[in-house]
């Protein structure tokens, strides 16, 4: 069964959108761009990292922001035992940041990846996120530059099965890990 989830509660918001996101859908196969581990040196193909079995790519608009880093991303690794016991392999959360920063993101929240396979990865250009449908330029009036929106979505076997993706791009509410385990 494919679906996807978004928010109901929609936040109106004035400005100038020069694209709109397509938004990350339900029966959408998963990017090849390259997004980058601990280091510009170390890239990665999360198409190929989900071809096979299950997987999560959460999406979040920056590291360090607050909402990311005191609910969002540490919900994901609160969880991913459960996660784990539900047949996830990785968990991975996408930020418009270079790959430096996702790296210290993930040693401050304390996260050890070969325990919680939750992966902190850098989409530095905005491509992997573009590809995905998940790049919205609105985020440049708070962060300086475009930036993933929020979203989490269930992959297997290298395609979105649920999408939970925030309607007002930022907000936390579908997205939560608490609310894609419940899914599963």
């Amino acid at each position: 069964m494919l679906r996807s989830i978004v928010s109901r509660n929609p936040v109106f918001t004035r400005g100038f959108r020069t694209f709109a996101p397509a938004l990350v859908q339900a029966g959408q196969a998963v990017p090849t761009a390259p997004v980058h581990e601990n280091s510009p040196g170390n890239s990665v193909n999360l198409a190929a990292e989900t071809a096979n079995g299950k997987s999560i790519i959460v999406g979040v608009p920056g590291a360090f922001s607050p909402a990311c880093s005191a609910s969002h991303a540490p919900g994901y690794i609160k969880l991913s035992k459960e996660f784990q016991d539900k047949g996830i392999s990785n968990i991975f959360i996408v930020a418009v940041n270079d790959a430096f920063v996702t790296k210290a993101w993930n040693d401050q929240l304390g996260n050890d990846p070969e325990v919680s396979h939750v992966r902190f990865v850098a989409d530095a250009s905005g491509d992997f996120s573009k590809e995905f449908g998940s790049l919205v330029d609105e985020a440049s009036k708070f962060f300086g530059n475009a930036r993933t929106q929020r979203f989490a979505a269930v992959v297997e076997d290298g395609k979105v099965k649920i999408a939970f993706v925030e309607s007002d791009n930022f907000g936390l509410d579908v997205s939560r890990a608490e609310n894609v385990v419940k899914s599963l």
